[in-house]
């Protein structure tokens, strides 16, 4: 996220790790039984890469316990000794190298979350038996992190001045839609100019090529890879471009690859009314109040004044007609608009536990909205929500060095998918979101404003956009969340019906993703990872943390690499956290603090 977006992220998660890997029996069954005959990589891909001599990985001891390497690679594979971009590849080594399966290749998602540091931070989420195993290996995609880095203005100065209508949640006012489209031309503008060429060489096909160069690289005959949530759509790239070189793969928060690209007449719908994220936030929302309501005033203290679906409504309402502003004389002075409610509610969706947050923060504001309410209650809440806004404050930073966060998102997303053609459009798209999602449906939507097709001009010939139905040699392990905000159950259920040689594993969990959340999951992944078993057909597992339940909470791992270095690498048996996976949207989860 630039740092020009003032946040204040979910708070108030923390406590105990999960359960290890144990996978039940039941969910199990016997290895799949490869297909009689499969597709093959084409002639086109395979000449692409193929030709692409072995890159020497010059290891070297890095971040404690891992070894780091970088390796230059063709910007334009059709063009192998052209112009090179240079990509970052992290490795944690596996703990036995005697009976060392391969490697284990990692994504947590994005576009443009850094491969290096999930790989890093493997040792506090993977299996111990995936870790026994595999050689973790994370690559940081070209123009993200800490390979060569997309640039869209030339400093940080033209960078702010462009980004300035972004400095919300999303916009809601005539005037806040004004400035968003004004600064989504912008940055369309800059990335289509100044990006370049590394804006026209970055979309997900290039990647996964990459990708397949590095599989040689690290010496495996056939790829591993385990994606998070945009992670999944490298994941199903890869499966459909290179169909016979994978020997294991599992995506896992699952956006459908048709409807992230656009197919046909739904080229010029917004992206997010095929993929539909909003409706699985708008389906979680609903669910945790309904419970909290069934739950009672014992357990969720928003049900002792009636309904709280209504309640939220209520909040909703009143923070539309006006933003609230919080004015606590030890913290300061906080503006909560409705925009912020509703990306923080979003946020805090994303976590298994955050449904506490959600809860809290409602009765919070109900309170505080409410010129009635009592003195006691309204002194209460205004130091919680200030307590809040004051802790993102002091995290916030300083806008120096050049931040491209939003920018990697854009350049991947902006010329991988097809997406309407002027960005003045997006004001009555977004709304039109919102009746059929309400609360998310803008939320969503606006984050793709800056692909404007007449703004954003700069295009990567060689992207992919299909077919994904390739019958693979080895099975695909499709993950799928009942309760997932960002990539909605239904990607999971349509992506497996796409790939013909795959398996749907449904958990009944809450939070973006699902390895993590219960021994059946990630005991049905690490099974397939390691061996190759796959669940049985229709398995459905269920989260250990439910809402309104005495449940264990859980916690993500770090995913700043200085935190984990510092922190060393967990020993064998040690309590296991979920993966530190990235949305596939920038600035969501955040009540923006003004």
């Amino acid at each position: 996220m630039p740092h020009a977006i003032r946040s204040l992220t979910a708070t108030g998660i923390a406590g105990i790790v999960l359960a290890g890997s144990a996978f039940t029996p039941a969910a199990a069954a016997a290895r799949t039984p490869q297909p009689a005959t499969h597709d093959r990589t084409s002639a086109a891909e395979a000449r692409r890469v193929d030709r692409v001599p072995t890159p020497k990985l010059d290891w070297y001891a890095c971040y404690d316990y891992a070894e780091c390497a970088t390796v230059r690679l063709p910007l334009d594979y059709d063009s192998p000794k052209g112009a090179t971009t240079e990509v970052a590849v992290l490795r944690v080594k596996a703990r036995d190298q005697k009976h060392r399966i391969g490697s284990l290749f990692l994504n947590p998602g994005g576009p443009g979350g850094s491969g290096t540091s999930i790989a890093l931070a493997a040792p506090y989420f993977l299996g111990d038996d995936l870790l026994d195993r595999f050689d973790i290996v994370g690559v940081d995609p070209r123009g993200v992190a800490a390979s060569d880095n997309v640039k869209c203005f030339p400093s940080v100065k033209d960078q702010t001045r462009a980004y300035a209508g972004l400095n919300v949640a999303f916009p809601y006012t005539k005037a806040e839609e004004k400035a968003y489209v004004a600064a989504s031309k912008a940055v369309g503008r800059g990335c289509s100019t100044t990006g370049r060429p590394l804006t026209g060489a970055a979309s997900t096909a290039e990647v996964a090529r990459d990708m397949d160069v590095l599989r040689r690289a690290v010496g495996d005959k056939k790829l591993s890879y385990l994606g998070f949530s945009y992670g999944t759509a490298l994941g199903q790239y890869y499966a459909n471009m290179f169909p016979d070189r994978f020997r294991a793969l599992v995506v896992d928060g699952v956006l459908n690859p048709n409807a992230w690209v656009g197919q046909g007449k739904a080229r010029n719908q917004l992206q997010e009314t095929r993929l539909r994220s909003a409706d699985g936030a708008y389906r979680a929302l609903h669910e945790i109040l309904v419970r909290c309501a069934k739950a009672g005033a014992e357990k969720c203290a928003l049900a002792s004044g009636g309904d709280p679906v209504a309640a939220y409504e209520t909040v909703a309402q009143r923070l539309r007609k006006k933003p609230l502003v919080v004015d606590d004389p030890d913290l300061g002075q906080f503006t909560v608009s409705y925009a912020d409610f509703v990306s923080a509610t979003l946020g805090n969706l994303y976590d298994p536990n955050g449904w506490q947050y959600i809860v809290e923060l409602t009765g919070e504001l109900l309170v505080l909205t409410d010129p009635a309410a009592a003195a006691p209650a309204r002194a209460q809440a205004r130091t919680a929500v200030a307590r809040r806004a004051a802790q993102a404050h002091q995290q916030r930073g300083y806008d120096f060095p050049y931040d491209n966060g939003l920018e990697t998102f854009l350049t991947v997303d902006c010329t991988d998918a097809y997406h309407p053609k002027s960005a003045d459009a997006w004001p009555a798209l977004s709304a039109r979101e919102d009746k059929r999602a309400p609360y998310f449906g803008r939320a969503w939507a606006w984050g793709t404003a800056p692909c404007a097709r007449n703004t954003w001009t700069v295009r990567d010939e060689d992207a992919w956009t299909g077919p994904f139905d390739r019958t693979t040699a080895a099975p695909v392990l499709v993950v799928g969340n009942y309760w997932d905000p960002a990539t909605n159950y239904q990607g999971a259920v349509s992506s497996a019906r796409l790939l013909p040689n795959s398996r749907l594993l449904s958990s009944d969990s809450w939070g973006h993703t699902a390895y993590g959340t219960s021994a059946c999951v990630t005991g049905a992944v690490d099974a397939y990872l390691l061996k190759g078993t796959l669940p049985a057909k229709g398995t459905l597992c269920t989260g250990d943390a439910q809402p309104f339940q005495d449940e264990p909470e859980t916690t993500r791992a770090a995913a700043s690499k200085s935190d984990l270095a510092r922190a060393g690498e967990p020993g064998r048996g040690e309590p296991k956290r979920l993966p530190p996976v990235v949305a596939p949207l920038p600035a969501v989860g955040t009540l923006t603090v003004r």
